[in-house]
């Protein structure tokens, strides 16, 4: 139980082109966990997504009650919050994935936060296409 501070990065050298995904989740004792893997060939946006699936799935199994989402890609936060429509299938998809993976929490929010903010995120997501 208890809360989480969940951060995401995906990352795309091209666009679309190589992909990966970083997330960390920090409680009040620090880094809970974090982790990266390779996403094979995507858009920017859909490995942010990959990203936020991923983080999301990793509290979940972590049975973390609430969840405080934060990430760097103002896009893909405000489209999980309902302020941008998402025309593109692909991400539309995983959008609902997104918000399916919040039912099991709680309580949660999701947040933009400034790319030094999410530093470790992005470094594990880069990280993981260095190493591919």
């Amino acid at each position: 139980g208890g809360r989480a501070h969940v951060y995401f990065d995906g990352a795309a050298r091209g666009n679309p082109g190589p992909a990966a995904v970083g997330w960390v989740i920090v409680t009040n004792d620090g880094i809970a966990t974090e982790g990266n893997r390779t996403i094979g060939r995507a858009t920017n946006n859909r490995a942010e997504y990959e990203a936020l699936v991923a983080a999301l799935e990793v509290a979940r199994d972590y049975g973390f009650d609430e969840v405080e989402i934060r990430g760097d890609s103002e896009l893909i936060v405000k489209q999980v919050r309902g302020e941008y429509d998402t025309n593109d299938p692909d991400l539309r998809e995983r959008r609902v994935r997104v918000h399916e993976l919040l039912r099991a929490f709680d309580d949660w929010s999701i947040t933009h936060v400034p790319r030094e903010i999410n530093e470790r995120a992005d470094e594990l997501a880069t990280d993981a296409l260095d190493d591919d």
